[in-house]
């Protein structure tokens, strides 16, 4: 009898023992997952917050050049003063598809984030990117760019900068919409994204900080090579 309870004893405190390793193994590989898919989340919701101030800009920059149009149609004294200031304000989307890519082209990715509508959002955001960056900013740069100068009142006033400014309004309040979806979805604050920002800001500028390091170091090799062919020049060595 005696054995028989050191034996039910002993089973147990095995039992327990695996089922504590087990168990701490799956809460370190649950919390591991969690903290991926948090970082993934926020490194995308930074990458649409930057887009959307780009695209703002742009968007500004379509309303400030139809006001100097108006200008120059109320007063065209002031047109050979501005002529050449549109060419100056293209609008632009300025944005890298570094982390589209490893949003969108990793299945893995997506798995760890695991919430198919915040998939869906943030892939209808970047279709979006892409179609406003085509069919806004590049084609009016496209436009604008047929002329070096505005040669006359009616070429300074002949961009229809009437018809991108609504697609870019339309577009934006879109793109708007489904970056303040996601931060719901997810749950993500203001001060993540902000707090993101400077962590990236910080690696920024170690990496310019290394490139200074590595340009230095190149002009002291090319200092050091020009003095070494200087000398052999002077050898005159056939």
């Amino acid at each position: 009898m005696g054995s028989l309870k050191q034996f039910l004893l002993s089973l147990f405190a095995t039992t327990v023992s695996i089922a504590l390793t087990f168990g701490t193994a799956a809460i370190i590989d649950y919390n591991k997952k969690q903290k991926e898919k948090r970082e993934i989340v926020i490194m995308v919701m930074y990458d649409m917050h930057n887009s959307l101030q780009s695209i703002e800009k742009a968007d500004s920059l379509i309303r400030e050049s139809m006001k100097l149009q108006r200008t120059v149609a109320e007063d065209t004294t002031k047109y050979n003063t501005q002529k050449y200031a549109l060419v100056y304000m293209i609008p632009s989307a300025s944005y890298t598809e570094t982390t589209e890519r490893i949003f969108s082209s990793n299945i893995e990715t997506i798995n760890t984030v695991g919430n198919v509508l915040f998939t869906e959002n943030v892939a209808e955001f970047y279709q979006m990117r892409k179609y406003y960056k085509a069919s806004v900013c590049d084609s009016l740069a496209h436009e604008i760019r047929k002329y070096d100068v505005f040669f006359s009142i009616k070429e300074f006033l002949s961009p229809d900068y009437y018809s991108y400014g609504l697609a870019s309004q339309e577009l934006l309040s879109d793109m708007q919409h489904l970056f303040t979806l996601c931060k719901q979805m997810m749950e993500v604050t203001d001060e993540e994204i902000d707090a993101y920002r400077k962590q990236r800001q910080k690696m920024d500028k170690d990496m310019g900080d290394d490139r200074d390091s590595l340009k230095s170091k190149k002009n002291d090799l090319e200092q050091l090579n020009k003095s070494l062919l200087d000398a052999v020049k002077k050898l005159n060595i056939k």
